[in-house]
């Protein structure tokens, strides 16, 4: 399979195209930076572009078999000023675009394109458990990721299977999410932050690139797709069983009013609201999940 990644030198894509490419399937990143990420990789070939605008790369949508899309400025970066929140908008929604627009002038279309989305499109949901049915949620992120998934959802048009993987928090020790929990349990201070109610919808790595192969290959998925394990817990459960697995207390919470001065509005949607999110299409079409289970996910990943 000769599959196209668009940020493909990121937290996820660069182990997607190490699983791709040890799997024997060709594999081209798009970089803004194609010098410094070539040496990155030594089995994908990489091709420039400015992930807004067609150019010379469109060339290699035309003949792949599929296209992933992982392009975004990092959510939680950089504090939410009106020009961060447009840029965290802007390059999601332009780079799929463009995408798209490559997808239309091809001669020999792809079979599918995986375009990235997140569990922010559900908002915060307090109650309830969250299935790709349920609706939009009404805030800052819930609206990126409508408009994210609204271009994506325009390939389909062109005869394209479009699979839209909302994330959840992906666990891994030397990145994302969980390397910055990390710390204040090192240092003898981890707890839940805000009220430690709030659901935390996680998923390990390693389902994380598995859900996304599953679903480049497997062509009765489609849509929203629920990317987070079948055990879902809150955020005292799960600070509770990271201070067990790193054998540290976790008895510090932040309150969430300190939360929202140091981090301003991103606090709100980031980590002090959340979502019950169960994967009932992945579960549906047959993927097997390699850590369904916390516990064994947080000793696969810290030991």
């Amino acid at each position: 399979m000769k599959v196209v990644i668009a940020g493909g030198s990121g937290f996820l894509g660069r182990i997607l195209t190490e699983r791709l490419t040890r799997s024997n399937h060709s594999v081209v990143v798009l970089s803004r930076n194609p010098e410094t990420v070539r040496n990155a990789f030594t089995k994908a070939e990489v091709e420039s572009w400015d992930a807004a605008s067609l150019g010379t790369w469109a060339k290699r949508i035309d003949g792949a078999d599929a296209v992933v899309n992982l392009t975004g400025e990092s959510i939680a970066g950089k504090r939410w000023s009106r020009m961060q929140k447009d840029l965290i908008s802007d390059s999601r929604v332009s780079s799929t675009r463009a995408i798209v627009g490559a997808i239309q002038g091809a001669k020999e279309r792809p079979h599918v394109l995986v375009n990235a989305s997140a569990v922010g499109f559900y908002g915060d949901v307090p109650d309830g458990e969250v299935t790709e049915d349920h609706q939009k949620g009404n805030d800052f992120l819930a609206d990126v990721c409508t408009r994210w998934e609204f271009e994506a959802q325009t390939a389909e048009k062109y005869g394209v299977r479009v699979v839209l993987p909302r994330t959840g928090i992906v666990l891994e020790k030397n990145g994302g999410a969980l390397q910055k929990l990390l710390l204040p349990f090192n240092l003898f201070v981890g707890g839940p932050l805000g009220g430690g109610k709030q659901w935390f919808p996680w998923i390990h790595l390693q389902d994380e690139i598995g859900a996304i192969m599953f679903a480049l290959e497997n062509k009765n998925i489609s849509g929203p797709v629920n990317l987070a394990a079948p055990d879902p817990v809150t955020m005292r459960e799960f600070c509770s069983a990271l201070g067990k697995a790193m054998q540290r207390p976790s008895w510090a919470p932040v309150p969430g009013i300190a939360l929202k001065i140091l981090l301003g509005e991103m606090a709100g949607p980031l980590l002090l609201g959340g979502q019950k999110v169960v994967p009932t299409k992945l579960l549906g079409t047959g993927y097997k999940f390699l850590f369904p289970k916390l516990e064994e996910a947080l000793r696969n990943i810290l030991t």
